[in-house]
């Protein structure tokens, strides 16, 4: 069991010296999502997702802390499967879409918090309010994507992470109903990308 211990952790660290370079990835969209958590009145937990991301990563596996991250989302693309609730979430009560027509997240600080994960520190900017929020991250894959070799689509450099993290959403001008609805939403974050994109 000790060897199996050592030889996990050594594999582990691996993931993170596949490459030897840094490289710009892009987020493939139709394998990216950000999705949100919250308690409805005490009742339930519900969730919802942003179906249009975009953005890119640079990426180094030798010098983890000079990662950079940018994160676009579309408010308007917001789909909780409740067509009401999204309208009204797309309106002036909420993410009031039609005037601020992106959510943003930039990186700012990166620190390598164990073989394979990383704490991401960065800007996220709603409703035109900036504020820091933390994101902790598990890099999942670092090399060719396994169905490169039956689908163009995979072909090239991949990886993939999986994130969570938490905010007030009354920080970002979006805390109508708060707290009798949660004003803590818990955020989880699954992507793959691709190395220089398409």
């Amino acid at each position: 069991m000790k060897h199996f211990t050592k030889f996990a952790v050594v594999a582990a660290s691996l993931a993170f010296t596949a490459s030897a370079q840094a490289a710009s990835y892009k987020f493939d969209p139709t394998h990216t999502e950000v999705r949100f958590y919250y308690n409805h009145a005490g009742l339930t937990e519900q969730s919802g997702e942003w179906k249009v991301v975009g953005g890119e990563v640079e990426f180094d596996p030798a010098k983890i802390e000079e990662t950079k991250v940018s994160v676009t989302i579309d408010p308007a693309s917001v789909d909780t499967g409740v067509e009401p609730l999204d309208e009204h979430l797309k309106g002036s009560d909420f993410f009031d879409a039609e005037k601020f027509p992106e959510i943003t997240f930039v990186s700012t600080s990166v620190k390598q918090a164990g073989a394979t994960a990383v704490t991401l520190v960065g800007d996220l900017t709603i409703r035109d309010q900036k504020h820091p929020v933390e994101l902790d991250f598990q890099l999942k894959h670092n090399g060719p994507h396994p169905l490169g070799s039956y689908f163009d689509y995979y072909q090239g450099q991949w990886i993939g992470v999986e994130g969570k993290g938490a905010i007030l959403r009354s920080d970002f001008g979006v805390g109508k109903f708060a707290p009798l609805t949660s004003d803590r939403v818990r955020l989880e974050i699954s992507a793959e990308m691709r190395e220089g994109g398409w």
